[in-house]
């Protein structure tokens, strides 16, 4: 069995996998990783397993993790199923590099822009080749929320919901505008510009903001909410058949 974990600023993602399918899938505080993994551990044989994380450990927990799993642990030198084309490979994020790889797997030989939108909007684009070319990153929609009022004296925080009209006609449902309708058409607008440049585009939408956006965005995307994961047990899978 593979362990596969995606370790987030507050959240840990875990899947187990078994022979390409996921039998079971956790999340958890980051803060609970060492008993969360204990636990995983003594209920499951695990054979392999790979870890990426956005946030930082500290050195005992390095090492415990470690000591118990003996992961892959995700970096710009890991080997990937793809060429990575960016200019600074050093500074790409691992969860980039986890989804570039299950775009390569998920959808061989297709031009691909992954939109992960969570905390951050990232946009990556995988040629049908196989390259890596790059994206764009932008505030997420909790992110802007928050910056509305902490740069402001009078705007409230509020908490996203859908939008019944783009045209706001008080404060709150012109914040809801400005954020939600300013996240769509930003998305959209993306979408365009890479349309444009590449014939036979996929698109995929991941991330926390998935089943909110997927609504909107359903007739031209495929959603893939653990798209991450998937993108590491590609990666995991790939190392070992390299041994």
């Amino acid at each position: 069995m593979f362990l596969i974990i995606d370790v987030g600023n507050t959240r840990v993602k875990v899947a187990v996998y078994e022979n390409d399918v996921v039998v079971d899938s956790i999340v958890f505080l980051k803060t609970k990783i060492i008993e969360e993994l204990e636990k995983i551990i003594s209920k499951y044989r695990i054979s392999k397993s790979i870890v990426s994380s956005v946030a930082t450990f500290s050195k005992n927990e390095e090492e415990k993790i470690i000591e118990m799993i003996n992961p892959i642990i995700l970096n710009h030198e890991t080997k990937v199923p793809f060429e990575n084309k960016y200019d600074t490979p050093k500074t790409l994020g691992v969860d980039r590099i986890a989804l570039a790889a299950a775009a390569v797997s998920k959808f061989p030989e297709k031009n691909t822009l992954v939109i992960d939108a969570g905390t951050c909007i990232t946009f990556d684009f995988i040629t049908k080749d196989k390259k890596y070319l790059g994206g764009a990153i932008s505030p997420g929609i909790a992110m802007r929320y928050r910056a509305l009022n902490a740069f402001t004296s009078k705007l409230p925080l509020l908490k996203k919901r859908h939008i019944t009209d783009f045209i706001g006609r008080n404060t709150d449902t012109s914040m809801h505008s400005g954020v939600v309708n300013g996240v769509y058409n930003e998305i959209m607008g993306l979408i365009n510009q890479y349309k444009a440049g590449y014939q036979d585009l996929t698109i995929v939408l991941t991330g926390g903001d998935t089943k909110f956006l997927a609504e909107q965005l359903k007739s031209v995307i495929f959603a893939h909410p653990n798209f991450v994961l998937e993108g590491l047990h590609t990666i995991l899978i790939y190392n070992l058949e390299d041994d």
